[in-house]
């Protein structure tokens, strides 16, 4: 039977039966990033971010993603081109974000308080047990690759 609670704080779970009150651990992180479960063709994991931080303008080429707001204000900017990000959409608590592959995007809290969201990627996006305790912290591992 798989652990229920919320597995061993900052360990992956990926690769093993595994559950989570997802809402309650999202709510709970305090990283800006943590991957919480990375298997062979799916990735979770928790983001937290403080007021004003973003996640920056991105394309995963093969790379689907699904990400669900718990807590906060955000605003959604998708486009084909990161010149042209046609899409643009304010969301907050309980709204689900679809990101195709190859689509440029970018996530910014615009609230008072910490945006607590989860995604998931299939596949996995980060290399498996990847936690940024900052936003800084993710800037400066995204430099480096």
């Amino acid at each position: 039977m798989g652990d229920t609670g919320q597995g061993g704080q900052g360990e992956d779970m990926g690769g093993k039966p595994w559950a989570l009150n997802i809402e309650e651990g999202t709510v709970k992180n305090k990283h800006y990033r943590a991957a919480k479960w990375t298997g062979e063709h799916m990735q979770m994991v928790l983001m937290s971010l403080k007021p004003g931080e973003e996640i920056d303008l991105e394309v995963h080429q093969n790379i689907d993603q699904f990400i669900r707001i718990e807590q906060g204000e955000a605003r959604v900017l998708m486009g084909e081109t990161k010149e042209n990000l046609t899409y643009d959409k304010n969301v907050s608590d309980d709204w689900a974000v679809f990101i195709p592959a190859g689509y440029y995007h970018k996530i910014r809290n615009t609230g008072k308080t910490e945006l607590k969201l989860y995604t998931i990627y299939t596949p996995a996006e980060h290399p498996k047990g990847t936690v940024h305790r900052t936003y800084e912290e993710a800037r400066e591992h995204h430099a480096e690759h």
